[in-house]
């Protein structure tokens, strides 16, 4: 028996060989001699065992599959975009906005180069960090001044720390939000020293209840988006302009954390008024902040605009060291900031091409890729469907949009998972046995890899 054992495990190909072999060579350049070389010595390592239980060493061509799917398994989506057709255009999970090309351009060659990120060019002295990128920001919205560091949360927890810590930031039940990753506003005001005053009740919070609130403790008026929920009903709240009023009677400044960042009308695209930057602005707001990668289409980011005299304090606290931003995030944030001064948001930013799309468009690319699904002998029909902005920005509305709707040839959960584990991934919904491509949130670069992939997967039955 130790015999046959031992002429089976004389089979087993070297991992050199394996390196060597025709079939390895799109993964080794995809993913790195080094990590094929781990992937191999571990199934062979695997199949050594097996065979030393009793088993027949596989043939190599079947070695090299399970090699490949090791990686696969180990490396999904390895260094790869995803095809989002969730019909979620600011998809968290998947990295919110895509950059335009101005600033992906912008953040190649400035990457590549050495950049004036803190040094003052006409002195040649050091100077401040980003201050390009801040000054368009102030060019764009109106504001004195600005400061950018690496997101949203930390601008809050900045904010915080500096204007109220120790002291009580007034604020309403209503905008006692958690985003996501299960960060609580009630938890950074804990971490920032900053005593929380809550006002009003859930639904329905009035000005009387914030000047009742005001004391010698009071430190500032806060106001906070609801950006991954809507109130509807019997409701109540606060516009920044009342609340100006009042912190101007108390020499208090206001803070709005208005989350989303929105710089257009959204009404001009069939949605609900988004709170603007600039209307947070003009209403008397003190301080604004809010994320760069959501409704702004920049990279990821916390913007804070609003008094120089705010601002300049933010900017000399020791905190920033620790939440600034790089040379790539400033090129990208400019070049943004960029199309919005050019008037070319909507054609250049991915994330507002997607939500101005019209129905049209949508369905004549939805058909395209119907067809071609169908000439390949798959299900596929076009039907009506809702897309929703997220990413914190605009709950409880909805797009109009066109989805495919497929049937895939075998069980639903192995099928979706060929999907995601291919090059690129492609992520869906699923309703009852279907799989649901929203084409509104698809970048129509990538029509053509989301119909290979299926294809490629309806393919492989052998799961």
């Amino acid at each position: 028996m130790n015999t046959d054992i031992n002429k089976e495990l004389r089979k087993l190909p070297s991992v050199e060989k394996i390196l060597e072999a025709v079939q390895i060579q799109p993964e080794t350049e995809r993913y790195t001699r080094a990590l094929v070389t781990q992937a191999a010595q571990q199934t062979l390592a695997d199949i050594r065992k097996q065979v030393s239980g009793g088993d027949n060493c596989p043939p190599e061509n079947l070695i090299i599959r399970r090699i490949k799917k090791s990686l696969n398994q180990q490396w999904p989506g390895f260094q790869s975009p995803v095809i989002n057709a969730t019909g979620v255009v600011l998809h968290t999970n998947l990295g919110r906005s895509p950059l335009s090309q101005e600033a992906v351009a912008s953040l190649a060659e400035i990457s590549g180069n050495f950049y004036g990120l803190e040094y003052d060019l006409p002195t040649g002295k050091r100077g401040a960090r980003a201050v390009e990128a801040e000054k368009l920001l102030c060019a764009l919205t109106g504001a004195e001044s600005a400061l950018v560091v690496n997101n949203n949360a930390a601008a809050v927890l900045l904010i915080l720390v500096v204007m109220a810590r120790n002291k009580e930031a007034i604020l309403s039940r209503g905008e006692l939000v958690q985003i996501g990753g299960g960060f609580r506003v009630p938890d950074i005001m804990q971490q920032s020293g900053v005593i929380l005053k809550e006002v009003g009740t859930t639904n329905q919070t009035y000005i009387k209840d914030y000047e009742e609130a005001v004391n010698g403790d009071t430190a500032l008026l806060m106001k906070v988006h609801r950006s991954n929920f809507a109130l509807r009903g019997f409701t109540s709240e606060v516009g920044v302009a009342q609340l100006k009023k009042l912190a101007a009677k108390h020499n208090l400044p206001v803070v709005y954390d208005i989350g989303s960042g929105a710089l257009l009308n959204t009404e001009d695209f069939g949605l609900e008024h988004e709170s603007t930057v600039q209307e947070a602005l003009a209403e008397g707001a003190d301080v604004v902040c809010f994320s760069g990668d959501k409704l702004l289409g920049g990279p990821q980011a916390g913007i804070i605009l609003g008094k120089k005299e705010y601002i300049n304090k933010l900017r000399k606290h020791p905190l920033m060291r620790v939440i600034r931003i790089d040379k790539m995030t400033a090129a990208a944030l400019g070049a943004t900031v960029k199309h919005y001064l050019q008037k070319e948001a909507i054609d250049k930013i991915p994330v507002w091409k997607m939500i101005a799309a019209g129905l049209e468009e949508i369905e004549s690319r939805a058909q395209a890729v119907a067809i071609s699904l169908k000439e390949a002998g798959i299900k596929a029909e076009v039907c009506d469907g809702s897309s929703t902005v997220g990413g914190g920005s605009l709950p409880d509305q909805t797009l109009p949009t066109r989805i495919v709707a497929v049937k895939p040839p075998y069980q639903i959960e192995n099928f979706t998972a060929r999907l995601r584990q291919a090059q690129p991934p492609l992520v869906t919904r699923i309703e009852a046995d279907t799989i649901l491509l929203d084409m509104r949130s698809v970048l129509p670069s990538l029509d053509e890899s989301l119909v290979r992939i299926i294809k490629t997967a309806a393919a492989e039955t052998d799961l």
